[in-house]
């Protein structure tokens, strides 16, 4: 289960604050920013408030409640594991509190260790928590669609030279060197081991390179005022 460090309700029309809700499973978006660091940083602040904002208005979202959650972020660590699993997010490209599904895997897990796959008719197109890249010959490649492109996606976007978009079958997964996480919640992971399918990280060296990239965004992240 998640341990929260502080758990707030508001009253969007004149900020009162209410009793907790957390308004998983119901009409909505959300986005996940990680805090670090004193005084406060948010890395890639104003990216994440201008596409909650854009989101709210495309999902035509009129909830009167506003909730906010803390809680500590589990730094993943390198045997860290894909669960395959049968299951896809409702509304894929926003990202939607329709999660109820997805959480019931995750709290089984220790999810500084092991993460869910989402697959749908023999495709893989995320985890629970993150987008994936998918690393084979130097190339780098992303599914084409039915999945959120979140802040920490749009980000490498701009230091990758090219993310070749393409279905990733799951019965394809065998041929790929590395298989890398990235995400607020979880920064930059490299996945060890797939037992299901036997796959196994051949290396770490694109994972190195994002996580440079990725310690240089968080090194040149300005306090949040």
């Amino acid at each position: 289960m998640v341990n929260y460090l502080l758990k707030k309700s508001y009253r969007l029309k004149d900020l009162k604050e209410i009793e907790f809700n957390d308004l998983w499973g119901d009409h909505g978006v959300f986005t996940t920013m990680w805090i670090f660091d004193k005084p406060s940083k948010i890395l890639f602040f104003k990216e994440h408030i201008n596409n909650l904002i854009k989101s709210s208005k495309t999902y035509s979202v009129f909830k009167k409640t506003l909730s906010i959650s803390l809680r500590k972020r589990i730094k993943p660590k390198l045997n860290f594991d894909l669960k395959l699993v049968k299951l896809k997010r409702q509304k894929p490209e926003f990202k939607n509190l329709k999660y109820k599904e997805i959480l019931k895997h995750l709290t089984k897990l220790d999810n500084s260790r092991t993460d869910i796959g989402l697959c749908s008719n023999n495709k893989i197109f995320e985890t629970g928590t993150s987008n994936l890249l998918f690393v084979k010959n130097g190339k780098v490649f992303s599914p084409i669609n039915k999945f959120y492109r979140g802040i920490t996606y749009n980000f490498f976007r701009s230091k990758i030279k090219k993310i070749i978009k393409k279905d990733i079958l799951v019965n394809s997964l065998k041929d790929f060197d590395e298989i890398i996480l990235i995400g607020s919640g979880k920064g930059v992971a490299s996945v060890k081991s797939i037992n299901q399918i036997k796959w196994k990280r051949k290396n770490l060296k694109f994972y190195n390179i994002l996580s440079r990239h990725y310690k240089s965004a968080i090194s040149n992240c300005k306090i949040y005022r």
